[in-house]
């Protein structure tokens, strides 16, 4: 068994047990259909617990979106953000980060794609004052393996008690925002 292997069985149980009904897991064909509609495939490890897990509906408080609609979802999400930033003078979202969970107040978690580690950044437009979006973006997590340790640890700074503890990180400003934002015009 590979790490890999060990950290989605181990979602998997966490998954279960959290006392949720989950959705079916999606099939090879909903994966295909969801990299097509995006333009480029889903980070190995999150297609493999969307495949594995479920169609979302675990994960951090208040959830993994399902992969496609209806509804809220992955692809809707990500298309409707892309959307509104194409030919933006100062465009939203970057190419290839798709929202996995809304933390509430417009805020979402995303995985970026296009990073081998498929990092894991969170939008909170709160801080927004005109011009660039770049303020609003941060790293929550290096790679999408330490994000879901972190879940499955109780550490994550989404956590109710996480307030004033030592082993707690919250998420920095995201460095490659400003480039990644002015490339996805």
């Amino acid at each position: 068994m590979t790490d890999t292997d060990d950290l989605v069985h181990r979602v998997a149980v966490r998954a279960a047990s959290d006392g949720e009904r989950l959705p079916r897991p999606v099939g090879d064909d909903q994966i295909t259909e969801a990299e097509g509609r995006l333009g480029f495939p889903l980070h190995p490890l999150l297609a493999r617990l969307y495949r594995e897990v479920a169609d979302g509906g675990f994960g951090p408080d208040h959830q993994l979106l399902p992969l496609l609609g209806p509804g809220s979802s992955v692809t809707g999400e990500y298309l409707a953000r892309r959307e509104a930033s194409a030919g933006a003078e100062h465009p939203e979202w970057p190419e290839g980060v798709v929202p996995i969970l809304t933390w509430g107040c417009a805020m979402y978690a995303g995985v970026d794609c296009l990073s081998e580690d498929g990092q894991v950044l969170l939008f909170e437009p709160n801080p927004y004052s005109g011009g660039s979006w770049e303020e609003c973006w941060f790293q929550d997590s290096a790679s999408l393996v330490a994000w879901w340790e972190t879940w499955l640890a109780g550490t994550g700074w989404y956590e109710e008690d996480s307030f004033g503890r030592d082993d707690v990180v919250g998420p920095l400003p995201w460095a490659q925002a400003a480039n990644r934002l002015s490339s996805s015009a």
